[in-house]
């Protein structure tokens, strides 16, 4: 009989992910409002990406503004069902457990702004082929990388690229 362990070697190694995620976002939001004054840029890349301090209080393009508790209730459920969706994944499921990792740790990222401050920090700034896309954050890149990661997978499933079940 194999010795059972709480967690898991892989679950450790993915709640490492998370945590480490979540500083990344944590710090690098943390040096922009210590180094930048709201509205403030660094340019990185001349007419292509520079560091703007913002702040945004709604979602994506700044939807729902304002509309905090909303936030909370659909932040709350989307953790719940990440959570819920993560358990249900088989361990050799590697891929698409990777890929709830990266969404809770950005959904947690905005989370933890908008519950200290009432709203999030943003600052990636880019300008692709004229268009000025809207400001965002480490912890939106960790929630596409996360959705991302899960498409890929279940692309990947549909042509008959299966698990290897160990």
């Amino acid at each position: 009989m194999k010795n059972k362990t709480i967690v898991s070697k892989q679950n450790s190694i993915l709640l490492a992910i998370m945590i480490g995620a979540i500083l990344t976002d944590q710090l690098s939001k943390i040096w922009v409002t210590s180094n930048l004054q709201l509205g403030e840029s660094i340019e990185i890349i001349p007419s292509f990406f520079k560091i703007t301090y913002a702040q945004n209080t709604g979602a994506a393009w700044s939807i729902l503004e304002g509309h905090m508790t909303f936030f909370y209730v659909v932040t709350l459920v989307a953790l719940i069902l990440l959570g819920w969706y993560f358990y249900r994944l088989k361990e050799y499921q590697i891929i698409q457990k990777i890929g709830v990792v990266l969404m809770v740790s950005g959904t947690l990222g905005n989370f933890i702004d908008r519950l200290l401050f009432q709203y999030v920090r943003d600052s990636l700034d880019f300008h692709i082929l004229g268009y000025n896309f809207p400001i965002f954050n480490v912890a939106d890149v960790l929630l596409i990388s996360g959705v991302l990661f899960i498409i890929i997978d279940e692309f990947l499933i549909s042509f008959g690229v299966s698990y290897k079940k160990t």
